[in-house]
């Protein structure tokens, strides 16, 4: 997957454990219209399943790309300790904070 060169960052999640994986992020969510997210992996794993796709393993060397808004859930593999990162376009100040 192919990032447009334009995005910046603009907020990240506290890190998150096994044990603190909020529900909301197990069932099916999306990102807002224009919002990109990259799930960066610290340790452990990470199962991201896109609505309707295969399964796909998350890890350090492998960070989840989402596209705006598509369907997707994690699940926990095992211990893990994980981040997620947001993105809009450089030139959109509606996502900021």
């Amino acid at each position: 997957m192919n990032w447009p060169s334009t995005l910046v960052s603009y907020k990240k999640t506290d890190i998150f454990t096994e044990d603190t994986l909020p529900a909301g992020l197990q069932q099916s969510h999306r990102t807002k219209g224009g919002v990109w997210a990259l799930i960066r992996i610290l340790e452990g794993e990470l199962q991201f399943q896109l609505e309707g796709g295969m399964p796909e393993i998350l890890s350090r060397s492998n960070p989840g790309l989402v596209e705006p808004d598509l369907p997707h859930h994690i699940e926990a593999v095992g211990p893990v300790r994980f981040y997620i990162e947001f993105f809009r376009d450089a030139s959109s100040t509606e996502y900021e904070e």
